[in-house]
């Protein structure tokens, strides 16, 4: 079979569009051709892909080789697609059999060796499998189902890392590198499997002898104590900022400190998320998924943690609100579910 498909995720917007890589082997001049809006990261891994195949033991066809990224009208960036076309190239070869990579997605960065490397967005890639499997399942077209994912309101299953990794037998696979696997784990519904390099997962997808991967648990944060925050007690006198600070923590209120240099307005901004009630699993699950799609990236130390935000003074307009190219979320956005702290804003912006 000289065509292959393998399914993958965009990091685009944070809510991780499905990419279909098409892989097909022709006769002629051997070249090696990315179509489907790649970027300049995404061109590259023609070169990864090769030298990695190589270093792995695995044969590169001398062929006429195209790869295409559908959908082509959306942008590719990122390393991540360079697991999905090797494996492509090996299924379209006859080296791994074409159909153990249905109902499977795969991302992740080559090393030159066959190493798969930490990528960004993989907590969001895990949420947008999880999506689209349940509305697939459920048949709704609008996304989210009962409450156990970004957007889906309260109610239903309950989510977080206690719910594991997977409460179905037929729940989607998603193969991601092994630094990257555990913020995945974190969503429910999807199985996630982490592969130290290349080799490994394909001998787990040939079901090679003493070759597969044990799924990956989701990390037990609950039992575990939140990290110290600036405590409101250690605040001498501002009696009256202390208690409109309390307020506006309790009612969920905007606040307007004014006040001269030194006198404070700083230190009490950075102690009102102590005084806010930790992230509820609906909540962490969207503060994840923010993260994850922006450079910040996201670790599963900072489960229902409120954010934190303090932008400098002087920042543009694509800082505040997100843009840049790119598209990046921005510190408006980083700060959901959390605090925007403004520090003497010029609002150059507006």
């Amino acid at each position: 079979m000289s065509l292959a498909v393998v399914r993958s995720r965009a990091p685009a917007s944070g809510r991780a569009p499905d990419v279909t890589v098409e892989v097909h082997l022709a006769n002629g001049l051997p070249s090696f051709s990315i179509v489907g809006l790649p970027d300049l990261e995404v061109r590259e891994s023609r070169e990864r892909v090769r030298a990695a195949l190589q270093n792995c033991g695995f044969e590169f066809p001398v062929r006429r080789i195209t790869v295409n990224l559908a959908p082509a009208d959306l942008p590719k960036e990122s390393g991540r697609f360079d697991l999905p076309i090797a494996l492509g190239i090996l299924a379209a070869n006859g080296q791994i059999p074409a159909d153990a990579l249905a109902g499977r997605e795969f991302a992740g960065e080559l090393s030159l060796t066959g190493a798969l490397q930490p990528m960004r967005g993989a907590f969001a890639m895990a949420c947008g499998v999880a999506r689209d499997w349940q509305s697939a399942e459920s048949g709704a077209a609008s996304g989210f189902g009962s409450g156990t994912l970004p957007g889906s309101g309260s109610g239903g299953q309950r989510a977080g890392p206690e719910a594991g990794s997977a409460a179905a037998l037929n729940a989607p696979e998603l193969y991601l590198p092994l630094a990257s696997a555990a913020e995945a784990a974190l969503v429910p519904g999807v199985t996630v499997f982490g592969a130290p390099d290349l080799p490994a997962l394909c001998a787990h997808l040939t079901d090679a002898p003493d070759g597969r991967l044990a799924p990956v648990a989701a990390p037990c944060l609950d039992g575990l104590p939140m990290p110290a925050a600036p405590d409101l007690a250690d605040v001498v006198g501002q009696r009256g900022a202390r208690r409109a600070l309390e307020v506006a923590a309790a009612g969920g209120h905007h606040m307007l400190m004014v006040g001269p240099p030194g006198a404070g307005k700083s230190m009490l901004a950075a102690r009102l998320p102590g005084l806010l009630p930790p992230l509820t699993d609906d909540e962490a699950l969207t503060s994840a998924a923010l993260l994850s799609a922006s450079r910040l990236g996201f670790s599963p130390a900072q489960w229902r943690r409120r954010p934190f935000r303090a932008p400098h003074h002087s920042s543009s307009a694509a800082a505040l609100v997100g843009g840049r190219n790119p598209p990046q979320p921005g510190e408006i956005t980083l700060a959901h579910l959390g605090v925007l702290f403004l520090d003497e804003p010029l609002f150059r912006c507006v």
